[in-house]
């Protein structure tokens, strides 16, 4: 008899700590992306455009977080930023201005395809926006390097005139998307918190919230999304 009083005293202790593990939230699981190729591709990314006019948007830190998305997608090797911003400084230009010379950049770098996004709308504050694009330039298979090319020169000679179509890659593929993602919008939310499952602790302070309340982080989301529609063209089948 003398024991029931221990024995109820500790159920009560116990009892609060099996509540609490009851309520905990699982972890989530994030969606994998895969781009269904024969072969496995290679594609670097391109210092990010910004067209947006407002001096906050990093060029590198937005490829940076271009990278990290094209990291997760399975049957594609990526070339950091770095990289692509030693050719452009050898070639002596700032950015690809055709399909040729994007090629060119790729041949200089081995690799497949180059992957050049671009800022149109940045608001970091909350709730978020950033309006863009992600455009992917793949290199034909039967190019062949000029010898002795000045890239500004491939750049005026495929600038398309007005009777002209865009130019486009020889037995090669141009595939962009576009996106504009305000954090206000009920449809954005709904798919941040899709894409936030698996990505944040959902015993943090902010939760999945912290997507916005952190511009990287739903620049991240954002990237994600564009690249995901991107891998799903039907232009890439059969690379």
């Amino acid at each position: 008899m003398r024991s029931i009083p221990f024995i109820l005293a500790l159920i009560a202790a116990v009892l609060p700590e099996v509540e609490c593990a009851e309520k905990t939230p699982p972890y989530g699981r994030e969606t994998t992306r895969t781009l269904p190729t024969k072969r496995r591709q290679v594609w670097a990314v391109a210092p990010v455009i910004n067209l947006s006019g407002e001096q906050g948007v990093d060029p590198f830190l937005q490829a940076d977080l271009v990278f990290q998305q094209l990291q997760q997608v399975q049957g594609v090797t990526v070339v950091p930023v770095n990289r692509v911003a030693e050719v452009y400084a050898t070639l002596k230009i700032a950015q690809v201005s055709s399909p040729e010379q994007a090629s060119l950049v790729c041949d200089l770098l081995g690799c497949d395809g180059l992957v050049v996004a671009s800022v149109t709308i940045f608001d970091p504050y909350n709730p978020p926006k950033l309006g863009g694009a992600v455009q992917l330039f793949m290199k034909p298979r039967s190019y062949n390097r000029p010898i002795d090319v000045d890239p500004r020169e491939l750049a005026r000679q495929s600038t398309p005139r007005e009777v002209d179509a865009t130019p486009a890659l020889a037995n090669g593929s141009t595939v962009q998307v576009v996106g504009m993602y305000d954090g206000a919008n009920g449809t954005v939310r709904d798919a941040l918190r899709r894409y936030a499952a698996g990505r944040n602790d959902p015993l943090g302070p902010l939760g999945e919230k912290e997507y916005l309340v952190h511009m990287d982080r739903f620049c991240g989301f954002a990237y994600g999304d564009m690249i995901e529609r991107l891998i799903a063209s039907p232009k890439l089948n059969g690379l």
